[in-house]
């Protein structure tokens, strides 16, 4: 057995426990539970118990003090009975003035604790308050985006249905388009056939009463006087010295006289001939050369201003004639500009893009429009019809440029899929594809070659009959557009290291350049051009001017300015050289003249 004895203030205990060494296992176990829980309990209550001590200690002092005060005084013994005195009380008026130097701290602490109580609770008030109107308006959302979500999943639902029609109309459009065109080569199939069998009876017949009007002897008594005899310069004589000439010509009276119709019928047979040997169409017919302007005016001052679209303008043309003006913008739409008594007025809209245009051009009869879009194809309108004949599709990105060729039969476009494709118009269809290495933004093309300006910047020369590159001009910036003189010696391109090149195509070695100070490209689409005399150069720039350069000096003509809020996108010259249009991407365009 051990013992242990332990005080405390006022008793004195003395616990025996036995030998753990001697004890049994189960009770091992239970001295080590019992002095574990004694040390737990000792840990908890130790503040406690040293509290406690310390008012016994207080209390025993102030029974002492109190017993002292009630007790009548005593003379001390000694000395040092009262010095013991005088230190006793000493440190009990110092532990006196210690204590109530602390109660002073602690009190003042509990104030700070009751005030920060107070503002915690005011802010717990406040952020109840906050909780609670959040509370309120996240069942306000979650009611909200309920219904949402109902008119989401019915609008859905009436979409699938909506779609899954369109599919099916889709597929039973192109099955009516198959059908149709199989009628309609069966109508043509037909058509030829009867073309064909009327052709060779009228061909059969021909033949026919040329043998019977040979056949028939001439009686020349009974010729009529008022036929007369066709003259020719030529006599011929047999052996016998008659004339060859006579007989031919009763030969030919005798035909007339008995069959007036031969004549108009031979006479419609080489006229048909020569219809089927004629290498121009019916539009080549109606091409009449338009009139070169002679000398260009350059404009000083703005005739006439207009909000021409909805949103920002990209491209402009003049028509041949210099009557008619085309704009197209990013609101996919292209609308004509009469230009009469110095103003713009409305003519109509041409419409069927899905996109925004980015280029306009005019075939040279001015009868057709030609338009690239965003939405990676390019458009061909009639001036009468503002629904488009044709649709050329086949980019995978949008068309930066589109150009009629020489013949009118063929268009050239240009797009960010690094292609240059040739079209057909009579089949409307891509007959060509020019892979191009890099980003085309604009192109030029005579009958053979194709001109493409390009992002890496280069200008490249193609061979459209061999599809293959014959040249490259490198530049310092990238190319926004390309323009061709008047009279196809001179190649215009502007890029975006601020400057226009000037590339001779007879020595494309030979350039030049034109800068001035505050031009800047706007954009990657920015447009040069030509006069229409081909003795400027005009551009628009991001600080909103129009900059007009001297060919023949290399210098800077004119600047013209204060009109335009933005930057301006194109250019146009009018053929006749009277009358400059300038648009900018605030859907502005500004008519400028020199009168």
């Amino acid at each position: 057995m051990a013992t242990t004895e332990f005080t405390k203030p006022g008793r004195q205990f003395t616990k025996t426990s036995p030998d753990p060494k001697h004890c049994e296992p189960w009770k091992r176990h239970i001295i080590r539970q019992l002095k574990y829980r004694d040390k737990a309990q000792k840990i908890v209550f130790q503040d406690v118990i040293r509290s406690y001590v310390n008012l016994l200690e207080r209390c025993a002092q102030r029974a002492l003090i109190t017993q002292g005060l009630r007790s009548p005084p005593r003379p001390f013994s000694s000395s040092e009975d009262l010095s013991s005195l005088k230190t006793v009380t000493g440190e009990l008026a110092y532990k006196v003035l210690e204590l109530q130097q602390e109660i002073k701290i602690k009190d003042a602490f509990l104030e700070r604790q009751h005030a920060r109580l107070h503002d915690t609770q005011n802010s717990l008030m406040a952020v109840e308050l906050e909780k609670a109107r959040l509370r309120s308006d996240v069942k306000k959302m979650t009611d909200s985006n309920l219904l949402l979500k109902t008119k989401y999943d019915t609008l859905h639902e009436r979409y699938q249905h909506l779609d899954e029609d369109y599919r099916k109309e889709k597929l039973h459009g192109s099955d009516v388009l198959e059908d149709m065109i199989h009628l309609k080569e069966q109508a043509a199939a037909r058509m030829n056939h009867r073309n064909e069998r009327r052709l060779r009876a009228r061909q059969a017949g021909l033949h026919k009463e040329r043998e019977v009007a040979a056949s028939k002897s001439l009686n020349t008594d009974k010729v009529p006087k008022s036929v007369s005899l066709p003259s020719s310069p030529l006599l011929r004589r047999n052996k016998s010295g008659e004339d060859l000439e006579s007989s031919h010509l009763r030969a030919f009276r005798s035909a007339s006289v008995t069959s007036p119709r031969i004549l108009g019928s031979i006479r419609g047979l080489f006229e048909k001939k020569r219809r089927g040997n004629s290498v121009s169409s019916l539009e080549e017919d109606l091409y009449t050369p338009q009139g070169v302007c002679l000398v260009a005016r350059v404009p000083t001052k703005v005739i006439h201003a207009v909000d021409a679209h909805e949103l920002g303008i990209n491209a402009v043309r003049f028509s041949p004639s210099s009557n008619l003006l085309a704009t197209g913008g990013t609101d996919r739409v292209i609308k004509l500009w009469d230009i009469s008594s110095g103003m713009l007025h409305y003519r109509g809209t041409l419409d069927g893009s899905n996109e925004g245009i980015t280029s306009i051009e005019f075939d040279p009869t001015g009868s057709r429009i030609l338009a690239g879009s965003y939405d990676n194809s390019a458009l061909i309108w009639r001036l009468d019809d503002s629904v488009p004949k044709f649709t050329l599709t086949g980019h995978s990105r949008k068309v930066t440029a589109a150009r009629f060729k020489c013949n009118l039969r063929q268009v050239v476009t240009g797009s960010g899929d690094r292609t240059v494709k040739i079209w057909d118009l009579q089949r409307a269809a891509c007959i060509q594809t020019i892979e191009v290495l890099s980003y085309c933004s604009d192109v030029v093309c005579s009958e053979y070659y194709i001109i493409s300006g390009h992002f890496d910047r280069k200008i490249r020369f193609w061979d459209s009959r061999a599809a293959s590159c014959t040249q490259e001009v490198p530049l310092q910036g990238r190319v926004t557009s390309l323009d061709i003189s008047p009279n196809h010696r001179e190649l215009l391109s502007c890029s975006r290291d601020e400057s226009l090149q000037l590339v001779d195509l007879r020595m494309s070695n030979t350039r030049m350049a034109f800068r001035a100070e505050g031009f800047k490209c706007g954009s990657d689409s920015t447009k040069a051009i030509f006069s229409p005399d081909g003795s400027y150069l005009a551009a628009g720039s991001a600080d909103g001017g129009v900059y007009i350069w001297n060919i023949s000096t290399g210098n800077l003509e004119t600047r013209l300015q204060d009109m335009h809020r933005t930057s301006v996108n194109a250019v146009a010259w009018s053929m006749s050289g009277e009358y400059m249009v300038s648009v900018d991407k605030s859907r502005c365009a500004t008519l400028w003249s020199d009168i």
